[in-house]
């Protein structure tokens, strides 16, 4: 099926990744997939059955949230713009019950939705337009990724007021707790064990995000932006999150 670039899809890449075969997963997990146009909707639920998933899908916000209290899917793909209750919201009320991966999808390019996105509890997120089979291994990834616990290592990490615990994968700052996503704590706690190492984006795409496959590095630029916010005294004169201009990024212990 041909689909126009404007309408939010880019045609197929010539091959999917080798490393997300059909069958990685014994038991194919369900995607509820949230898009208000039917074309999106269409081309995606395609290319996801196609690969085993099981698919459900919903145009709307109230769908969306009926569909997942029915069917409880493993995943969700979640378009920003919906009528009746925005994908904000939307992402906002799944995460107040459930811990289940969300991929916030959107085609507006100002970064302001997609750190609302990320800051309301959203796993990551695609801009539209998108190849069909790069969504898939994505979600493949997000999976694996939600699925496979992180390695702890128990002692906590001291850096001045800073300290992490990867045990209870909390992080405080002065002793008071501060609030991180799973994605937002995997990326800080990776960069202070190898404080002083330059880190490119997509390093971190690799070995944080498992997207080897993809180069998506305003993911990254997001959640450094929202850890700065975050553990910061001054976001915009980091102390412990340093940019390496022309070359990425580094933990300053």
């Amino acid at each position: 099926m041909a689909v126009a670039p404007e309408r939010g899809i880019r045609p197929p890449v010539a091959s999917i990744d080798a490393r997300f075969p059909t069958g990685e997963f014994r038991t194919m997990p369900s995607v509820l997939v949230v898009d208000d146009e039917a074309i999106v909707r269409e081309v995606v639920a395609e290319y996801l059955r196609k690969d085993g998933f099981t698919v459900e899908i919903a145009a709307d916000g109230p769908g969306a949230l009926e569909t997942f209290q029915n069917a409880r899917p493993d995943l969700v793909l979640l378009d920003l713009m919906l009528p009746g209750i925005d994908g904000i919201e939307v992402c906002r009320r799944i995460r107040s019950q459930s811990n289940v991966p969300v991929i916030m999808v959107t085609a507006k390019s100002d970064e302001t939705d997609t750190i609302i996105g990320l800051g309301v509890g959203a796993d990551d997120y695609i801009s539209k337009p998108f190849s069909p089979r790069e969504l898939v291994a994505r979600v493949k990834a997000v999976l694996r990724r939600a699925a496979t616990p992180p390695p702890v290592e128990g002692d906590p990490l001291r850096f001045g007021a800073l300290t992490i615990r990867p045990d209870r994968r909390q992080v405080e700052i002065n002793g008071r707790g501060i609030d991180l996503t799973a994605r937002e704590f995997d990326l800080l706690e990776f960069l202070a064990r190898h404080h002083g190492q330059v880190f490119t984006r997509d390093e971190l795409l690799d070995k944080v995000w498992d997207w080897a496959y993809a180069s998506d590095g305003g993911t990254v630029t997001v959640h450094v932006r929202r850890l700065r916010q975050k553990i910061e005294a001054d976001p915009e004169r980091p102390r412990y999150i340093k940019t390496v201009w022309g070359a990425g990024y580094k933990f300053e212990p």
